[in-house]
C-alpha cells in the first residue's frame, strides 16, 4: 500500500532521481514575484507550466494566484518567443496596469536561448512599457536548481530595482528568504518592537494571507512597494535570512551600491532567533526590549517544562536548505536527535553546515543534498525516528512506517493555517515546539498501557 514496496536495501543511484524532495525554479519565482505590490508574475513558456506554477502556489496558500504566460505553441517552441513576449507586456499593462511586471524563464524557453534583457529592452524602445511602470526578470530554467534557486534569483533581480540617491535613508533591508506571509508579518513585528526602520523584499502577507472582504482587487494591498525597493540602495544595511534564499540578493546590493550585507540563519529556534535579535540591536544601537525578552523566556520555560518527552527523539526532516539548517539547530538545542536530512536543493555546503551543527550528538547522522524522497524513506527503513518533519509528501511515509508527522515547509497541500501563524521567533518556535509537542504525546497516548494512561503529562 502507498509507499510500502520501497525496499529496505539502499543502491547507489547516480542518474536517477525518484519522488524528488523539490519543485522547479519557476515556482520560487512567481513567489518572490508576488511580495512585489502591484506585481504580476509572467511566465515565458506555455500555459500548461504557466498553470502547474499557479496551481502548486494555490493549493499551498489556499488564495488564487494570478500570473500570465507567453503563450509558447509550435511556433515559438522553434523560433523563439520574442514576439509572444511583447505582445505579452503590451497586452498586461494595457488590460491589467500592473506597476511590475516580473518575468521568469521556464525549460522551453531557456532551451531556445531567449535573450530576457533584449527582449525588455526592445519593448521598453518600441513603448510598451508605460511611464512610471517596470520590467524585471529573472532566469530560471526548471532543469536546474529547485524552486529555492528560483526564489533567489527573482529576489536577485528585485534588488536590482535600487536607484540609490546618495543621502541614507536610515533603515535597514531584510531579506526575509522563503518563508510564509505570516513570517513575513512576524519579523516586521519583531523588528518594529526593536524599533528598527526596515525594507523588507519580499513581502507576501496581506498578498497570500489576506482577508475575505467581499471585495474583489486585481492587486492585493500587501507587498513591497516599487518606492521601498528603488530606496533599497540608501540603506545602512541588508540583513539576509539564509544563505540559498537570499544571500545573493544582499550580495548584489553591496557589489553595486555598497550597502553592507551580513548573511544570517533564518530565525526558526531559540539560537538563530537569538542571532537575529542581536543583529537588530546592533544595528539599531538599542537595548532589547522587555516584550522581546519575556518572549524568548516564555520559549525557554516551554523548553524546560517539556525536555522529558523531547530528550533522545530521533528525528527526519525534508525540506528547503535554510529553513532545515535553523530547524537542526533548533531541535539539536533541545536536545533532540536529527538523524536523517534531505534537501532536494543543490549543494554541499549544506551538508558540512548540517554536519557541524550535529558534530556532538553522539550518533551518526544522514544527510544528503539533491537527494530524494525515496532515499528519505529508504533511511527512515533502516533507522527508524520517533518523528518526521517535512512537507505533506511526507504523509505518506508517516502512514506506512506509522511514525509521529509534524507538516512545516512546502509545500502543504492538506492543512490549513501555515499562511496564519508564524514559525519565525521566539513566538513561532512556541508555535513550532507546540506542534511538536502535541503529535509525540498523542502518540505517547496512544501507546501507552492503562497502567500509564495519565490525566497530567
Amino acid at each position: 500500500m502507498l509507499l510500502r514496496h520501497t525496499p529496505k536495501e539502499i543502491t547507489e543511484r547516480t542518474a536517477l532521481t525518484i519522488n524528488p524532495a523539490k519543485t522547479c525554479q519557476p515556482i520560487g519565482a512567481m513567489y518572490a514575484a508576488l511580495g512585489i505590490h502591484g506585481c504580476l508574475p509572467h511566465s515565458h513558456g506555455s500555459q500548461g507550466c504557466c498553470a502547474y506554477h499557479r496551481s502548486a502556489l494555490t493549493r499551498h496558500y489556499k488564495e488564487p494566484v494570478s500570473a500570465s504566460t507567453s503563450s509558447f505553441t509550435e511556433g515559438a517552441s522553434v523560433f523563439g518567443g520574442q514576439a509572444n513576449m511583447l505582445q505579452a507586456i503590451n497586452n498586461i499593462f494595457t488590460v491589467y496596469n500592473p506597476e511590475v511586471i516580473a518575468i521568469h524563464t521556464t525549460c522551453l524557453s531557456e532551451t531556445i536561448g531567449d535573450d530576457l534583457p533584449q527582449i525588455k529592452k526592445k519593448a521598453v524602445a518600441e513603448g510598451k512599457v508605460p511611464e512610471g511602470r517596470y520590467l524585471i526578470s529573472a532566469s530560471t530554467p526548471s532543469y536546474a536548481g529547485s524552486h529555492v534557486t528560483g526564489f533567489s534569483n527573482m529576489v536577485k533581480a528585485m534588488a536590482g530595482m535600487a536607484e540609490p540617491t546618495g543621502k541614507k535613508n536610515g533603515k535597514v533591508n531584510i531579506i526575509p528568504g522563503w518563508v510564509e506571509p505570516a513570517d513575513m508579518e512576524e519579523i516586521k513585528r519583531i523588528t518594529a518592537m526593536i524599533g528598527v526602520k526596515t525594507i523588507l523584499f519580499p513581502d507576501t502577507s496581506g498578498v497570500l494571507n489576506g482577508p475575505l472582504s467581499g471585495e474583489y482587487k486585481m492587486f492585493p494591498e500587501g507587498g513591497t512597494t516599487v518606492a521601498e525597493l528603488q530606496s533599497s540602495g540608501d540603506s545602512k544595511g541588508t540583513l539576509a535570512l539564509g544563505e540559498w534564499c537570499s544571500a545573493d540578493a544582499a550580495r548584489e546590493l553591496d557589489k553595486q551600491h555598497k550597502v553592507p550585507c551580513s548573511v544570517l540563519d533564518m530565525p526558526f529556534g531559540l539560537k538563530a532567533t537569538d542571532r537575529f535579535i542581536d543583529a537588530l540591536r546592533t544595528i539599531a544601537g538599542v537595548s532589547i526590549p522587555e516584550e522581546i525578552a519575556h518572549e524568548r523566556g516564555q520559549l525557554v520555560d516551554m523548553i524546560s517544562d517539556m525536555h522529558q518527552y523531547l530528550y533522545g527523539k530521533k528525528v527526519a526532516l525534508v525540506g528547503d536548505p535554510d529553513q532545515l539548517i535553523a530547524m537542526t539547530e533548533f531541535l539539536v538545542s533541545m536536545d533532540m536527535k536529527p538523524i536523517h536530512i534531505v534537501t532536494g536543493t543543490p549543494g554541499k555546503k549544506f551538508e558540512k553546515r548540517i554536519k557541524e551543527i550535529t558534530k556532538d550528538m553522539g550518533c551518526e547522522v544522514n544527510v544528503k543534498a539533491q537527494g530524494d524522497m525515496f532515499l528519505f524513506h529508504q533511511w527512515i527503513k533502516n533507522e527508524p525516528v520517533d518523528l518526521i518533519i517535512g512537507n505533506t509528501y511526507c504523509k505518506y511515509i508517516a502512514r506506512d512506517e506509522d511514525i509521529p508527522y509534524v507538516r512545516w515547509g512546502f509545500p502543504i497541500l492538506d492543512r490549513q493555517g501555515h499562511q496564519y501563524f508564524p514559525t519565525v521567533g521566539y513566538k513561532g518556535g512556541i508555535r513550532l515546539l507546540e506542534k511538536i509537542l502535541g503529535v509525540l504525546l498523542d502518540r505517547k497516548d496512544r501507546d501507552d498501557t492503562e497502567s500509564k494512561f495519565e490525566l497530567v503529562l
